[in-house]
């Protein structure tokens, strides 16, 4: 990086700073420390232990982060929301714990006043429909402990929703789009309460349905572009081109078998490989183990920042500069483009666009612009509803049968 590109990127970041999309830390947490923070000092510093704490947000630019309640989407219904709940407990007191770098943010006005502060501002989203238990009132008390987004699927579909790594159930649920009628009003009462829909891990007949649906700006929290990387977790063309009518974003991982076509399609033989041994490629825990062992005699391709800088350029061009933002995944993958390793890189991302470019404004908005932009869309879409309709009482049994 360059004095100029770099003196550049530092004062874009101190007025717009990085707001991203998917953070794994509390899962990391969970399994390294179970969730005792005076064992995993986030403010001190945790490099060879995590991707992520507070000296290396601040050096990326980091403003604020939507930390991932992950739960495995495998986990029976109540036990998922047991989970989820744990891993809300866990972020809320990791933001409690250090309120001289962070603060919990529930609304969009709450992120920019964090930003005055210069603190952290610390948002939470669900990864997964599992976390609901197929339950309106599970959703709704998930909003009220300050869950912001929720993606309707993980690796596995749930009752209600297809998601992109799991098998076509033969029951037809999925076969007039990805959501039932169940997931449908799923969607209708995240728009009520302003929780943004979050696209990432489903399938695209699922995507579609979503955007036939909603009412407010979706999100894909970590997903890419399927048109440069053809796997089923990155976002076909003419989903991305549905953004600019939606007014949702795109947020780039940085997951190299998501950017990386070769690292693409060692996973897709890992998968199989995995397969054969009897282990299911979207069982994130067991293919993870298989698949590290796997690299041993199969090593994985590299990923570099320019496979990232693809995908971030494409979503421009296809769903416009409005409508792109960052989500790199940090702590749920890794072999990351060296430049990118840790949350410290986005610098070296942001420096990559200007020299291919990009004005301060559209590096503005792919920072955090356009995702608050989404947020207050949201917002003010809930407003609305909350005026016109009650919350909704629909049960899975009556809507799907």
């Amino acid at each position: 990086m360059t004095t100029d590109h770099a003196d550049r990127i530092a004062a874009l970041l101190r007025d717009h700073p990085v707001w991203d999309g998917h953070n794994d830390l509390p899962w990391e947490a969970r399994d390294q420390v179970a969730y005792d923070w005076s064992r995993l000092d986030v403010a001190a510093g945790t490099e060879g232990r995590t991707h992520t704490d507070v000296p290396r947000l601040r050096a990326g630019g980091v403003g604020a982060q939507f930390w991932s309640v992950y739960v495995p989407s495998n986990l029976p219904g109540s036990a998922a929301v047991t989970a989820t709940l744990e891993q809300v407990d866990a972020t809320r007191r990791m933001v409690a714990r250090w309120p001289e770098h962070f603060r919990l943010a529930l609304t969009a006005d709450d992120v920019v006043a964090a930003w005055a502060e210069g603190r952290i501002a610390s948002l939470m989203g669900a990864e997964g429909g599992q976390s609901i238990d197929s339950s309106m009132g599970a959703l709704r008390m998930l909003y009220e402990v300050g869950v912001r987004y929720m993606t309707l699927t993980h690796n596995h579909h749930n009752p209600w929703a297809e998601s992109a790594t799991d098998e076509r159930p033969g029951d037809g649920r999925f076969d007039q789009g990805g959501l039932t009628a169940f997931g449908r009003e799923v969607v209708r009462e995240m728009n009520r309460l302003g929780m943004l829909v979050d696209l990432s891990h489903v399938s695209a007949g699922t995507m579609r349905a979503a955007l036939d649906v909603t009412e407010a700006p979706v999100i894909f929290s970590h997903s890419s572009a399927r048109a440069v990387c053809d796997v089923p977790r990155n976002v076909p063309d003419d989903v991305l081109a549905r953004l600019a009518g939606n007014g949702g974003v795109c947020m780039v991982t940085f997951v190299p078998s998501f950017v990386t076509p070769a690292v693409g399609e060692w996973r897709s033989a890992a998968g199989e490989a995995a397969r054969a041994a009897g282990v299911a490629p979207n069982d994130y825990a067991e293919f993870d183990r298989f698949s590290t062992a796997w690299a041993e005699t199969h090593p994985k391709p590299p990923t570099t920042l320019d496979d990232v800088v693809a995908h971030v350029e494409h979503v421009r061009e296809v769903a416009g500069a409005a409508h792109v933002g960052l989500g790199g995944d940090y702590d749920g993958a890794g072999g990351f483009a060296d430049e990118l390793r840790d949350v410290s890189g986005y610098p070296n991302l942001l420096a990559r666009l200007a020299e291919r470019g990009w004005s301060d404004a559209d590096l503005a908005a792919l920072t955090s612009g356009n995702v608050l932009r989404a947020l207050r869309d949201a917002e003010d879409v809930a407003a609305r509803l909350q005026a016109e309709r009650e919350p909704s009482v629909a049960r899975i049994q009556d809507l799907d049968g």
